[in-house]
């Protein structure tokens, strides 16, 4: 009798606590969803800038090595 009661009180409890609904768990959500696109759309233009900087600075090396060539090719052929 006792596991009997037992049975029952447990499905009761089972049945009577219910599950979350889409709804309930998309209001939950969005805001989150609204936070981290915010946050990894910041993260994606910091790491653009970034390139960006890294590229010119390339750029600018390059420039510098070229015209060096071009000194050095200059002495080497007034020599």
């Amino acid at each position: 009798m006792k596991k009997i009661l037992l049975l029952v009180n447990t499905l009761f409890l089972m049945l009577s606590l219910g599950c979350a609904t889409k709804d309930y768990v998309r209001q939950q959500i969005d805001p989150l969803v609204d936070r981290i696109s915010k946050i990894e759309a910041m993260d994606c233009c910091n790491k653009a800038e970034a390139a960006a900087r890294r590229a010119e600075a390339a750029a600018e090396r390059s420039e510098n090595a070229a015209m060096k060539c071009g000194k050095a090719f200059e002495l080497q052929q007034e020599k």
